[in-house]
């Protein structure tokens, strides 16, 4: 079963987004709090959405998804950005990875997003195999960029005065 996020979900996105940290051999970088959770999924600015994958039998919570909307300038529409997509180890190979991709894919084509991205860490075989067999185009000639910490700070005081 795939549905939609509620707040009484958090306690437990949380600790599936440190067992993903974990799984991604960043455990020290999943820093989010449970109030910064429910703010991001839940608040007046919310940043994001979030699905969760159950069993039935035992009812039990066993992976989600966060994704957000961004804009294409190249489309002139907006597009869905997958942040994270985990399913916890015992659950692995019921497709419910498949069925919350799937439950993505649905609110893609609902609303008009052409485009339905996310990365993956170039060492995760099983998730690129996966993915290939949903025939995702993997985007090799791009790479990511970021800024955060001191880097960040140093380039922002470097901006003209607002």
């Amino acid at each position: 079963m795939i549905r939609a996020a509620v707040v009484d979900d958090v306690p437990e996105i949380r600790a599936m987004i440190r067992e993903l940290a974990a799984y991604e051999r960043a455990p020290e970088q999943a820093k989010a709090t449970d109030a910064q959770l429910v703010e991001a999924l839940f608040g007046s600015d919310r940043a994001a959405y979030a699905l969760i994958a159950e069993n039935d039998d035992p009812k039990e919570v066993v992976g989600y998804a966060v994704w957000f909307p961004f804009f294409s300038t190249w489309t002139g529409t907006r597009g869905m950005h997958l942040d994270d997509l985990y399913v916890r180890p015992e659950a692995r190979g019921g497709g419910h990875g498949r069925a919350l991709l799937a439950g993505l894919a649905a609110i893609c084509v609902d609303r008009g997003y052409e485009r339905f991205e996310w990365r993956v860490l170039d060492w995760n075989e099983p998730a690129i195999g996966f993915y290939r067999s949903l025939r995702a185009e993997l985007l090799d000639e791009w790479t990511m960029c970021r800024l955060s910490g001191e880097p960040l700070a140093d380039l922002a005081r470097q901006a003209p005065a607002r």
